[in-house]
């Protein structure tokens, strides 16, 4: 009998998805942690959370988007309080700001109703 052999296949010229390209980049800003993690918290903190909270309050102050801007901006603070890696707070401090602007969209979507 012959001996099989098995060739190892690997796609290393396929470039990597945006996510992938994105998260490798948050691992390359980890000696700047410190800077982000104040960035996100003064910005969070101090800016778009009160504009949220403004939108929605001048927009019929609906009740269900308290909470959610809230946890949004509890998210960001606890990651960064926690000295988490930035792989993990840089994007979680952009989906919350996701969070936040979605909740103006839809706090003028109600108001326009």
């Amino acid at each position: 009998m012959s001996n099989l052999t098995h060739q190892d296949v690997s796609n290393d010229s396929n470039p990597t998805s945006l996510w992938g390209r994105f998260i490798k980049w948050c691992e390359g800003q980890e000696v700047n942690r410190i800077g982000w993690s104040a960035g996100m918290l003064v910005a969070h903190g101090t800016v778009i959370t009160i504009i949220t909270m403004l939108v929605v309050v001048a927009t019929g102050n609906h009740f269900i988007f308290w909470p959610i801007a809230i946890i949004a901006m509890g998210a960001c603070l606890i990651t960064s309080l926690s000295a988490m890696p930035t792989k993990i707070t840089i994007p979680v401090f952009f989906i919350s700001v996701l969070v936040d602007l979605a909740i103006i969209i839809a706090s003028f979507a109600i108001a326009a109703i």
